[in-house]
């Protein structure tokens, strides 16, 4: 059994996701849609049996996170180092502006480099330092599933940092749904953190046969 577990859960639905604008650090509500999505998502999370609920201090993630405190009776811990990109020039902006105006650093930022995103914004090896070591500080020894409530471009920073894997290849990582999540978790045949769930809207299911190469 794994002696620990990370949950990765991207926020509920935003008018700005819906219209493609870059959020980054501004600090946009969720709609009804993404208020619906997390009280759904909250009971499946339910199952994994949280031991704590750490989120982002952006609204849209304490307001996801708030759907799990509200039936689990557990406290929400804030932390800032799990905030998403600082996007510089580009927040607030379409991805069609940002291509229109910044078309050269847009693009190659989006293939993963570590160049600050919007000239002015936050580079990614800063964006998962923070966000680890927020992880780090909420993950006692007495935690087994912790609930991290946060943002999609800073969960696949997570993602890469924990599994390390080499940043260019970071942006092979997928996105995460509005309101979907990942689970990493240690303990298992290797060491290190092992991705288990990527996306997911559902709960795990054992994987048989891993161990016999299936």
């Amino acid at each position: 059994m794994p002696s620990q577990r990370v949950v990765l859960w991207r926020h509920g639905q935003t008018d700005w996701n819906i219209e493609n604008r870059f959020q980054g650090h501004s600090d946009i509500p969720l709609n009804d849609v993404g208020h619906r999505q997390a009280e759904r998502a909250a009971p499946l999370l339910m199952s994994l049996k949280p031991s704590k609920i750490v989120s982002s201090d952006l609204i849209r993630a304490q307001q996801t996170a708030a759907a799990l405190a509200k039936i689990s009776n557990l406290a929400i811990s804030i932390d800032a180092g799990l905030r998403e990109t600082h996007g510089g020039n580009w927040e607030g902006k379409t991805g069609a502006q940002n291509r229109a105006e910044d078309y050269e650093r847009f693009v190659h930022w989006l293939d993963g480099d570590d160049e600050p995103a919007g000239q002015t914004g936050e580079r990614r090896s800063a964006i998962a330092d923070r966000a680890i070591t927020a992880i780090e500080s909420a993950l006692t020894e007495d935690v087994g599933t912790l609930i991290v409530v946060t943002h999609g471009g800073t969960a696949r920073c997570i993602l890469g940092k924990m599994l390390e894997m080499p940043m260019t290849q970071w942006s092979a990582i997928g996105g995460l749904s509005n309101a979907s999540w990942s689970i990493v978790e240690n303990g298992h045949h290797r060491q290190g953190w092992v991705l288990v769930e990527h996306n997911a809207g559902s709960l795990p299911e054992p994987i048989y046969g891993e161990e016999s190469g299936a």
